[in-house]
């Protein structure tokens, strides 16, 4: 296919799909998964049932798919189904009966399930069966986000792979290269913002690449307007946070993280892209030789911003007040108001000794 009819197939198409891997060679991480799957294929000890265990966007579907065209399946004879929206036994039984029929011009009627562990009870009874025996030409993709809800004796029928979440230098990466398709010109720190917000999935990051793509007039994007688009907070709002942490400015830290909120910014983005800039700090002041490194994660004038308050002047940035932002990340979720977390850590951190 010439570049000119794949620009053509890419038009009006998610990013997602649009530059989903079609090969083993065009994944990228979970070498581990691969590795294995390469040399079953070799040798020819295909199993019969898989089960691919791991958060959503890691590339489960993908490899199934990829494993499914690898074997030399044609597209009549894969056959996918969302068990989230066919969860029940009927559903299942259709599914048995139709796997006894022989394959169309395959060698293999390739199944993939997504979402497995919506199934129910009796789905799972049913479906059991088909496991226990299944056809020679049958095989089976389990995908699941949710591995202690799919029951032991379907585990224990399945080869179990579990798929990593993709580092964040990964998704980064993906960012730039798919801009870079796209005809945009992407700087490395908006780059870095779009794999932070995509938080470990890589269809996550580019829809995420997609939404500051479409709004964006010029195909120039800095981190600015990156910021703008997926509605982060302003750089100068969280340095001017940052700032207040480092001069124990309780007042003025909690007005500036109040202020992104009203602005309509997440507490979850405020306090992961603070928590990025607090390890910014600690790597200048203990990792001096990263600044090169941490130059490509931040613009030129961030970088001069984080090694200032690595000196005497941000003594307060410490690894106890990363601490403390952490635990707060993470139990936002959780709270009732997602602001209260960052609150009480803030309060630990720089409030009065009782």
């Amino acid at each position: 296919m010439t570049s000119k009819a794949k620009e053509g197939e890419r038009a009006g198409m998610a990013l997602y799909r649009a530059y989903r891997p079609r090969s083993f060679d065009e994944l990228e991480g979970d070498q581990h998964v691969v590795d294995v799957l390469r040399a079953a294929i070799k040798q020819g000890k295909i199993a019969h049932a898989y089960l691919f265990a791991g958060g959503r966007g890691t590339g489960k579907t993908t490899v199934a798919r990829i494993l499914a065209r690898a074997l030399g399946t044609a597209e009549e004879d894969i056959y996918e189904m969302d068990a989230a929206s066919n969860r029940g036994i009927e559903e299942v039984r259709q599914l048995r009966e139709g796997v006894q029929t022989l394959p169309f011009v395959s060698r293999y009627k390739f199944y993939i399930i997504d979402e497995a562990h919506a199934l129910t009870r009796d789905a799972w009874g049913a479906f059991l069966k088909t496991l226990e025996e299944p056809p020679a030409h049958a095989i089976f993709v389990l995908c699941t986000t949710e591995l202690e809800r799919v029951p032991d004796t379907i585990q224990s029928r399945c080869q179990i792979f579990n798929f990593k979440r993709p580092t964040h230098e990964t998704l980064k990466k993906l960012a730039l290269a798919v801009a870079n398709k796209e005809g945009a010109a992407l700087a490395p720190a908006g780059a870095e913002l779009i794999a932070m917000m995509g938080e470990g999935s890589f269809r996550d990051t580019l829809g995420i690449l997609q939404k500051v793509l479409t709004v964006s007039t010029d195909k120039k994007l800095d981190e600015e307007e990156v910021a703008k688009i997926v509605g982060a907070p302003q750089i100068a709002l969280i340095n001017g946070f940052l700032r207040a942490l480092a001069g124990k400015d309780i007042e003025q830290a909690i007005e500036a993280f109040h202020s992104g909120v009203s602005g309509g910014v997440e507490p979850k983005v405020f306090a992961l892209l603070s928590i990025a800039k607090v390890r910014g700090i600690l790597l200048m002041r203990f990792a001096p030789k990263m600044e090169k490194e941490l130059a490509g994660q931040f613009g030129e004038d961030d970088v001069k911003f984080l090694k200032e308050l690595a000196g005497k002047e941000g003594a307060v940035i410490n690894s106890a007040l990363l601490a403390e932002l952490l635990g707060a990340l993470i139990e936002m979720p959780r709270s009732p108001l997602p602001q209260i977390p960052l609150e009480l850590a803030l309060y630990r951190a720089l409030g009065e000794k009782e």
